[in-house]
Formats: C-alpha cells, sequence, structure tokens
C-alpha cells in the first residue's frame, strides 16, 4: 500500500489562525485544507527561489523606507536585451536619452517588458527563459525591470510596494513613448505573481494604451480587497495564465482572457510542491513562445474549466507572442508532464 505524508503547522492558538501546509500533491477542496485563505493573519508561501516562508499579514512595515524605494523610477533598473546582445544586458534609464540611443534598442520593433515576483532579481531564471524564448522566436527589444530592492523585502513589505514599482515602470514607458523611442501599439508587458499586478498598474500609468499584458498566475494571499490589483482594463488585451487557484494563485477571472490550463491547480508533474505549479506558469509561457501549441477550448464558467467540462470551438491559442491576440472568455487547455508541455 503506498503511504501519503501529510504535515501541519499550527501558528496560532485561535482556530481561525490555524494554516496548514499540506504536502499532498492532491487534497479535498474545501478552505480548511487551503494554505492561505483571504483574511488569514500567519501563513507559509514559497518566495520565487521556492523557500517556504512564514507570513504574518500584520506585521508592521516601514512604508517610509519602502516609500523611498518606490519614490523615484529611475532606482528601477531597466535592462536591455536584444538579439545583439541577448545574454548580457544594456541598462537603460529614465530620462536619460542617451542610454537609449547608444544600447542595442531598436524603435522599429516590439517590445516585451518582464517583471518578477517575490524575491526575483533581474537575473532570475524566468527572466531568463521568457527573453530567449522571445529572442528566439522573433527579433525583439526585451526589458526586464529589476525591482528586487522592494521584492527581496519581507512579503508585506514586497506586496505594499509592488504597485508603486508598478506605476514607475508606466512612468519609464510613458517617457520612451514621449521620447519617441517607444509606440504604445508595439509594447507587451508580461508579470508573474506579484509582477502580474506591477505590470497592471504599469498599464494604468499609460491609460491602458499599450497593447497586450500577461498575467502569469497573479499572486492571490492579501490582494482580495486591494483596487490596485490587475484588471481587465490595463491593457488593450489582458490575459491571464492560472496554474495554482488553491494556493499562490488568483482563482477567478480577472482578465479579458483566463486560461486555466489543466483546471488551474495541480500541473502535471509538480506533485507535492504547490511551488511548481505556480512557476509552471512562466514555462508554459515559454514554451508556447517557442511552440505556439496550447489550443484552448472555451468554457461556459470557470465551475466548468475546472470539471474540464469545455467544449467551445474553434480552439484558442494560450500565451505565444501575437501582439494582436482579441479573443476574450474562459478557456481550458490540458497539458503533458514534461516541456514542451
Amino acid at each position: 500500500m503506498k503511504c501519503l505524508l501529510v504535515f501541519s503547522v499550527v501558528i496560532a492558538a485561535s482556530a481561525a489562525s490555524v494554516v496548514r501546509y499540506s504536502g499532498l500533491d492532491k487534497y479535498p477542496e474545501t478552505e480548511e485544507y487551503r494554505t492561505y485563505k483571504e483574511g488569514d493573519r500567519y501563513f507559509y508561501l514559497p518566495n520565487d527561489e521556492g523557500t517556504m516562508t512564514l507570513v504574518d499579514a500584520e506585521e508592521p512595515v516601514d512604508m517610509d523606507d519602502i516609500n523611498s524605494l518606490v519614490r523615484n523610477a529611475m532606482d528601477n533598473g531597466y535592462w536591455l536585451y536584444t538579439r545583439a546582445n541577448p545574454t548580457t544586458p544594456q541598462f537603460l534609464y529614465l530620462d536619460n536619452q542617451a542610454s537609449v540611443i547608444s544600447s542595442n534598442f531598436d524603435s522599429s520593433k516590439v517590445t516585451v517588458v518582464i517583471a518578477h515576483g517575490w524575491n526575483g532579481h533581474g537575473n532570475h531564471r524566468m527572466n531568463k527563459m521568457l527573453t530567449e524564448a522571445f529572442l528566439e522566436d522573433d527579433d525583439v527589444n526585451v526589458i526586464i525591470i529589476d525591482w528586487s530592492s522592494v521584492a527581496t523585502r519581507n512579503y508585506i513589505a514586497a506586496r505594499r510596494g509592488t504597485a508603486a514599482v508598478g506605476r514607475g515602470l508606466g512612468q519609464f514607458i510613458s517617457w520612451m513613448v514621449e521620447a519617441g523611442f517607444l509606440s504604445y501599439s508595439k509594447i507587451h508587458l508580461v508579470g508573474f505573481s506579484l509582477g502580474a499586478h506591477l505590470v497592471g498598474n504599469a498599464g494604468r500609468v499609460t491609460g491602458s494604451a499599450v497593447t497586450r499584458i500577461t498575467a502569469l498566475d497573479p499572486a492571490a494571499p492579501l490582494w482580495g480587497r486591494d483596487n490596485e490589483r490587475l484588471n481587465p482594463n490595463d491593457a488593450r488585451y489582458v490575459e491571464v495564465i492560472h496554474t495554482d487557484i488553491n494556493l499562490l494563485g488568483w482563482a477567478d477571472p480577472i482578465g479579458d482572457a483566463d486560461f486555466y490550463p489543466n483546471g488551474g491547480a495541480y500541473m502535471p508533474g509538480c506533485s507535492l510542491n504547490n511551488k511548481c505549479s505556480h512557476d509552471r506558469a512562466y514555462k508554459y509561457m515559454a514554451s508556447s513562445i517557442r511552440h505556439n501549441h496550447f489550443l484552448a477550448n472555451e468554457c461556459n464558467s470557470l465551475r466548468d474549466a475546472r470539471r474540464n467540462n469545455c467544449h467551445g470551438t474553434p480552439p484558442a491559442h494560450m500565451g505565444n507572442s501575437d501582439l494582436n491576440k482579441s479573443r476574450p472568455g474562459i478557456f481550458r487547455v490540458n497539458t503533458g508532464r514534461y516541456y514542451p508541455f
């Protein structure tokens, strides 16, 4: 007989504050077994490096310190990659036209901007994977926003600084457009986890003029009542890929098009690891850019997406690099266990 191991961590005396972290690949989908639910004070979250961290939602945050880090959009790092420099970044600076003119940035090409999540950084594996995929697919400009000065703080601080960093990115994009380096019609913003809400705020600053946002499993914890979270009005087209809706990722539809691969949770090949399912969002995205092979059926509801009861045709492509996608709806696609999935 196969054995299953379940362990729980009790982190407060009251029943309302009990949070469990389950080592099961699948468990009953009830509130009792969710590692995080809205209103919990204590919960465990894995950061972008996969380390499980205890979070206290009421932990004091030095907002003067956070505000000092996000007050000036010039303090974020804007790392440019092109086919001429695919692995070594060139650095662009807000209000510094010379930094753009002397770089390999090409105004005639599409520009993809990528934002990491909690405890991420410019050299995070997600950034590298997506940059390689976009440059292999097409001759584009890729800009990585390195907001690690905020993202590497505790979750509460990083989460509270996300929207302001996003507004700084929006300011940078607007400056690039006003200076004649960019056109809103050629901008694709891609954000993972907290980075999904970040790029949503960036799009909002531009008056939702950017063409496309792709949100990769937008972070859920502590965003439930926040009007600064991602919404479908942040760009001309907002696509969301949900891969861990039972723990780390936002569960409900939140974009123009919401894709729920494998129902939105328990990704194939991710036994015993919620972080693996969360990370599948950017791995599916990278694979879709290269192969454009995820054909999803439209669903009548999220409930149908969860139950694999979606039969709408023709199928819609999940992910990819198509800047002119426009089809709205809720969709499901079933994937494989191993790359390219």
